[in-house]
Formats: C-alpha cells, sequence, structure tokens
C-alpha cells in the first residue's frame, strides 16, 4: 500500500546504541509537524533559528535534514485522517521530532492529537523547563528566582482518560457494580442513588431528579511511577541540580497520589541510595552531628514535633525510620549528606503556593499529570507566558522524544506573522540538548537572551514594555540569530 507522504531522501537515522545513548549522525532525519493555526508561522520562524545555529556552532559540518509529516487539519485537508499511520511510524522511526500546536478533532473519536502521539508511542515524561529571561515582562517580583524543571507523569492520573458520561448505561452499570461490591464506599457518592436525588430535588421545589453522576477512574501505578522518578532523578545527577520535589496530594488520595509519593521514595532509595539524601534523613543526620550522644527515641522527638501524641505505632515507625537513616552514616553522615542529591515532597496546593513565593526552594519538581499540568503553567506565566514555555514529551528507555510548543493554535492569528515563536524555538533548543548538540542550544539561548535584552520582541511582550520595538514573528527570529 502506498504511503500517504514520502520518506524523506537525504539525512539519516538516528539509532539508540546499546549502552542506550543515541547515536546521532551530522545530518539526522528529523521528523516535524508544522501544526495548525498559527503553526505555520511559528515554524517558518524557528527552523530559521534552529538551522542557523546549527550551521553557526559546527561550520557547516552538521545539518539536520527536516522531513514534514502531518497530523491536524493539514493532514485531515490532504488525507482525509487526523493523525496518519506514517506519522506515527515515521516519529517511531526516526525516535526524536518536533512539533507545532495542532487543533483537537471535534466530535467523538481521538479526544487530543497530542494525548495520542503520547499514548502511541509511550512518552512517559513531559519535560517542562522553566526559566526566566532577562527583561521578559513577569507579574512576579522575583522571576529570575524561578528556574525549575518538572518532570509530569504523561500517560497515566486523569489523563489516562477512563470516564463515564453522567446518565449513560456504563456510568449506571459502574454506580451499580460499587453499591453492591464497596457499599461503604458508595455512600461517599452524595447523589449516586435515585432516592438521594429525588429527595434533594424536593428541597428545592423540583420534580424526580433521577441519577447522573459522571465518573472517573484515576490509575497510578508503581511502575509508572518508578520510570518518571527514575528518569527525573537521573537527569538532576546529570545536570548538577540540587533537589528533587515529589508533588502529590497524597493527604487526600492516599492511594493514588499517595502511592505517587511513597513509590518515589522508594526508587530513589532503591535505585540511587549513595547519590540521594532524603529530606528527613538530612533532619536526623544533621541532629546527630549537632548532638552525637542523641538517642534513637530522642532525634525521633526533634523530626516529628507532634510525637508524644501519636499512637505507640506510630511512634515505633518513627524510631525505626531514625534507626534506618542512621545506618545511613558510613555514606552520608559527617555532613556528607550535604553534597548529595535531596529528595523531598510537598502537597500540591501548597507547592503552587512556594513557587510564587519561595521559587529558589524547587529545583527539579516530579509530579503526576494533572498536578503538572496545572504547575508548568502557573510557573510559565511567572516567566512571560505559555507563549514562551517549552516541552518535551519523552521516553528516556527507548529513545523516542517529540519537542512541541505548550500553547494552543490560536487561529484568529493564523498567517498574520504576529505570534510570539518563542515556545517552539526553546522546544528546539531542548532537542538540540537532547541530541548531544549543546553548542547550537546554547547559542539559541543567547540569541533569545539578545533579542530580549534589547527589547525586540512580538506583540505579546511589547505591549508589556517600555521602550519596545514591536516586530513581526518572523522578525523576532532575525533578531535571535543576529544575536547569535
Amino acid at each position: 500500500m502506498a504511503r500517504a507522504f514520502p520518506l524523506p531522501t537525504h539525512g539519516e537515522s538516528i539509532t539508540r546504541g546499546a549502552d542506550g545513548k543515541l547515536n546521532v549522525p551530522d545530518q539526522p532525519i528529523i521528523p516535524f509537524i508544522e501544526g495548525d493555526g498559527t503553526g505555520p508561522d511559528i515554524w517558518r520562524a524557528s527552523v530559521r533559528v534552529f538551522d542557523a545555529a546549527v550551521a553557526k556552532a559546527y561550520g557547516g559540518k552538521k545539518k539536520i535534514s527536516w522531513h514534514e509529516v502531518y497530523a491536524g487539519e493539514k493532514a485531515k485537508r490532504q488525507f482525509d485522517n487526523w493523525l496518519p499511520e506514517e506519522t506515527v511510524e515515521d516519529f517511531k522511526n526516526y525516535l526524536v521530532g518536533i512539533k507545532g500546536p495542532l487543533t483537537t478533532p471535534v466530535g467523538k473519536g481521538i479526544r487530543s492529537l497530542n494525548v495520542a502521539l503520547r499514548q502511541l508511542l509511550d512518552l512517559y515524561v513531559c519535560l517542562r523547563p522553566v526559566r526566566w529571561f532577562t527583561g521578559v515582562p513577569s507579574p512576579v517580583r522575583g522571576p529570575e528566582k524561578v528556574n525549575m524543571v518538572i518532570f509530569r507523569e504523561n500517560t497515566e492520573d486523569i489523563y489516562a482518560g477512563i470516564e463515564y458520561l453522567a446518565g449513560t448505561p456504563e456510568s449506571q452499570k459502574l454506580l451499580d457494580f460499587i453499591a453492591k461490591e464497596f457499599p461503604k464506599d458508595f455512600k461517599k457518592i452524595r447523589f449516586g442513588s435515585a432516592a438521594a436525588s429525588n429527595d434533594w430535588a424536593k428541597q428545592i421545589g423540583e420534580g424526580d431528579a433521577g441519577v447522573e453522576v459522571g465518573l472517573g477512574i484515576k490509575p497510578v501505578s508503581r511502575l509508572g511511577t518508578e520510570r518518571l522518578v527514575r528518569s527525573a532523578i537521573a537527569y538532576a545527577l546529570e545536570q548538577k541540580r540540587k533537589s528533587v520535589t515529589i508533588v502529590h496530594k497524597g493527604n487526600i488520595m492516599k492511594f493514588t497520589e499517595g502511592a505517587f509519593r511513597d513509590w518515589g521514595y522508594a526508587i530513589a532509595a532503591s535505585g540511587f541510595r549513595d547519590q540521594v539524601v532524603t529530606q528527613r534523613e538530612s533532619w536526623i543526620l544533621g541532629n546527630k552531628e549537632k548532638n552525637p550522644n542523641l538517642s534513637a527515641l530522642e532525634n525521633a522527638k526533634e523530626v516529628e514535633p507532634g510525637f508524644d501524641m501519636a499512637p505507640p505505632e506510630m511512634q515505633a515507625e518513627l524510631v525505626a525510620e531514625v534507626e534506618a537513616a542512621l545506618k545511613l552514616w558510613e555514606t552520608h553522615g559527617g555532613g556528607k549528606w550535604k553534597s548529595k542529591l535531596m529528595i523531598k515532597d510537598s502537597i500540591a496546593d501548597i507547592t503552587l503556593q512556594q513557587v510564587l513565593t519561595r521559587p529558589e526552594e524547587f529545583d527539579v519538581i516530579a509530579t503526576l499529570n494533572l498536578n503538572g499540568d496545572y504547575l508548568s503553567d502557573a510557573l510559565a506565566a511567572q516567566v512571560g507566558g505559555i507563549g514562551i514555555a517549552p516541552g518535551g514529551n519523552i521516553n528516556y528507555v527507548s529513545g523516542h522524544a517529540i519537542f512541541e510548543a505548550t500553547h494552543g493554535t490560536a487561529p484568529k492569528y493564523a498567517n498574520l506573522d504576529q505570534v510570539n515563536p518563542g515556545s517552539v524555538i526553546l522546544s528546539g533548543e531542548m532537542m538540540l540538548r537532547h541530541l548531544g548538540w549543546n553548542e547550537a542550544a546554547d547559542l539559541i539561548i543567547k540569541g533569545m537572551d539578545g533579542a530580549i535584552g534589547a527589547k525586540t520582541v512580538t506583540y505579546d511582550f511589547a505591549r508589556m514594555m517600555d521602550g519596545a520595538k514591536k516586530v513581526k514573528c518572523s522578525e523576532f527570529a532575525d533578531a535571535i540569530i543576529s544575536h547569535m
């Protein structure tokens, strides 16, 4: 059967070696999707920046062989298919690619083309670095303190998409199952029965209400958690970062988000024991360093202020935790723990507050899908908005990665050459660094710093900067290239 679109005629494939590392030729084939709406404008600007950075960094010895693949509106128009099989196959075969923003099809079928690509390629890490460029307008007083990398789990949690529409036979079947098999839990579904719904309806002067309850199942697995947190820790160690914070809502969802926290700590201890220290271990070791004669019981009381009011079994657990931490003395004691990667955790809602008030305390963040969605967009707002926020979706085991714009298609600005191409440009910078082409990536950062520092910016920044020179999307790319 003929392909919907041709294979590339130039360049070589990126491969993955036996050691798991990418083998990147001097002319790698990189699939790209230009995107919908403003996507073509952004892509035309971005690809010139990528090519200029590579040419300047390597003097023509290296060059990307761009291979267009299709998804979204352009694919639908040309091939009557929102996501052709050839697109997925080419991303699989060439390992690393990049894409612009895509429209989500209206109606039933694929809920999101972005989610579909992540799931089909099992891109379990959504990597979202967040940093501020000098001069970028920000709603906070100290945006320069924001320098974080978010590892957002990409394949589980609510985004796994196990939902049932209210009032459907599927929803009722699940309600009936819970009522029969788990009657105590069924009571938590406030209007899950006709009696409860009708009783409330009568109180507000309505007739019988019937049962209309939308239901969702939130899967969080040990293996899914381990591969995400393992990737975050490995990245933090490689990049010489100071800490990894496991962000969760485990105080409420104890067996999903709470398990994510517990499994995260467990993989840190089993996979990276000599290289990491947990925050609580640092307290315990620090207490012992201050007072060598401190008993395990006394140490536990210092670590846990509510120790005396805790039940006996919890007290025993806390003392056991202290004793386990003190067994690390040879490798972590005597201040050695201060040079280790710190592993800690934070409740999601508190985190959203503290990234505003104490951003310097966060470095690498590992979190579940929905929390990561909230957190990455909130942080993007602190450093210039979603229009300049990059992202990558990566499987560190298979080597597959797709880097992408994190914003929408903004169709009302399509073909006007106005919008900020920063999200795709910085996603390309991430891609080049992923390939090991750090010199080219550094030039993109230098160019971006220079253009923004000179106040040569697109309309979204210009309207918030005094003395700015407003330029088109394509002209912003010119400015970046000139500042390399």
